[in-house]
């Protein structure tokens, strides 16, 4: 059977695209390094967010009901970084840059090494930044060995 290696993109839809392009640029492509181009389709502007692994595309949302993170659909979006200090630094600079972020915290009760941060978009999408923890890290080496 096909193996799935990644998530290709994700697509958030946005109720005001220049406001939500301007707290993208400050998240993810000041903050987070991600690299950004704009194009349309079907008439419609979109503006991705990409690095080497994946992208995020924003597009004009067609309706305009506020984003309920516990009615079906997304619930958070949640980005990796290498560390614990990584976590730290995204805070920091999210923050810096006027962003509602909180404070990089640990977070025993997901896991010993669990750190993060939380925001939230202009639509009320909730973020998360956290590190790259060893049950990963192991579930990712090991693949292979495991049942």
């Amino acid at each position: 059977m096909p193996e799935v290696i990644g998530i290709d993109h994700i697509y958030l839809t946005v109720s005001d695209l220049p406001r939500a392009e301007a707290f993208y640029d400050i998240a993810l492509r000041d903050v987070l390094g991600f690299r950004k181009n704009s194009f349309a389709l079907h008439g419609d502007a979109h503006v991705q967010y990409y690095n080497r692994h994946f992208g995020i595309v924003l597009r004009p949302a067609r309706g305009h009901s506020k984003h309920n993170s516990y009615a079906p659909g997304l619930h958070h979006l949640c980005l990796r970084v290498d560390s614990v200090a990584d976590v730290e630094t995204a805070a920091a600079q999210l923050q810096a840059a006027g962003i509602a972020a909180s404070a990089a915290t640990q977070y025993p009760e997901y896991a010993a090494d669990y750190a993060a941060t939380f925001f939230t978009d202009p639509d009320g999408i909730r973020l998360e930044v956290t590190n790259y923890r060893q049950e990963r890290r192991e579930r990712h080496d090991h693949w292979d060995c495991q049942d």
